[in-house]
């Protein structure tokens, strides 16, 4: 990653973030910004009624993941992640998953982050819906 700067951004005597940055400052030659991805495979077909807000997170985070490399870069190149989901309960309820998942695509790594609860998404079994940007070299 030597042909990006990353910065964290916490001002003077603010807490510091626990899963997720205030603020990413990035400096790379290209800007990549990623739809919202749901837990659809590959980007085919419908959302499985049958998987759980846990699994959901995992494929929809894969599949972010997945994007971000097939542009070139890695998940550690990801600046922001803007996470809507159906139920903030389940959102909760699926700590363990979603801690798992997590360290499966971004490790250590810790975008700017927003979680917002919505009416609904796109695809009426979709739990879950993640936007991306990353700047890559």
């Amino acid at each position: 990653m030597s042909d990006i700067d990353f910065k964290h951004v916490l001002p003077a005597g603010w807490s510091r973030a626990v899963g997720f940055s205030y603020a990413v400052e990035a400096r790379g030659s290209r800007h990549l910004s990623i739809a919202g991805q749901i837990a659809r495979h590959q980007g085919q077909g419908n959302v499985n009624g049958s998987l759980s807000f846990g699994q959901q997170w995992d494929i929809a985070l894969g599949n972010v993941v997945a994007l971000v490399q097939a542009a070139g870069g890695t998940a550690q190149h990801i600046t922001a992640l803007r996470i809507y989901v159906t139920n903030m309960e389940e959102y909760y309820a699926f700590e363990k998953a979603r801690a798992e998942a997590w360290r499966k695509h971004l490790g250590k790594h810790f975008p700017a982050s927003t979680l917002v609860q919505v009416a609904g998404l796109v695809d009426l079994n979709a739990m879950v819906e993640i936007e991306a940007e990353a700047i890559l070299p």
